[in-house]
């Protein structure tokens, strides 16, 4: 099972890719951060496969809480992405 986060800071978007992923039988998200800096902290918590995150968000934007996750936390993969 692949363990996701989903961080953006609109609750819709949120909402569409967990219900995509939900739709896959090996993935299961595990917590959703409308900004950097929560994405961060759930990862320190849930410590999930990957983070699939927006790159611009209030707070802490998506690339540099990609680097504060990569170095706290090198097995979490986590993704940048403008969605």
């Amino acid at each position: 099972m692949i363990r996701v986060v989903v961080a953006d800071d609109q609750d819709l978007v949120r909402t569409g890719f967990r219900l995509i992923l939900a739709g896959e039988p090996d993935i299961d998200v595990v917590g959703e951060a409308a900004d950097g800096s929560a994405a961060v902290r759930l990862t320190a918590q849930l410590r999930p496969d990957v983070v699939l995150m927006n790159f611009r968000m209030p707070v802490m934007d998506g690339i540099a809480a990609a680097r504060q996750i990569h170095d706290e936390h090198p097995l979490t993969r986590s993704h940048p992405d403008h969605i």
